[in-house]
């Protein structure tokens, strides 16, 4: 089971799914068009508290792309507690 803690929203667990089923670097505009009931400006607000955490980085400063990280899939397949999703930042 996910769990949501005190810092995520509702739409974190839909963005990191999209970045996990893309597998590839996306910029916060593609994930946008892909993603149905998240508005660009809840992404673009949301991407950088992910990277903060531990659950996406930033692998291109200049062109903003993103993608998820170990962490990130780990907490995905129910592998994080919700201790460990509060402790990093």
């Amino acid at each position: 089971m996910r769990p949501l803690v005190s810092w995520m929203t509702k739409s974190d667990p839909a963005i990191l799914e999209l970045f996990s089923e893309a597998g590839i670097a996306i910029p916060p505009g593609v994930v946008a068009f892909n993603l149905t009931g998240v508005s660009r400006s809840t992404i673009v607000r949301r991407l950088p508290v992910l990277v903060d955490h531990g659950l996406l980085e930033k692998v291109d400063e200049d062109r903003g792309y993103y993608q998820i990280t170990e962490r990130g899939r780990a907490y995905l397949e129910g592998q994080l507690e919700a201790g460990d999703l509060e402790q990093m930042n």
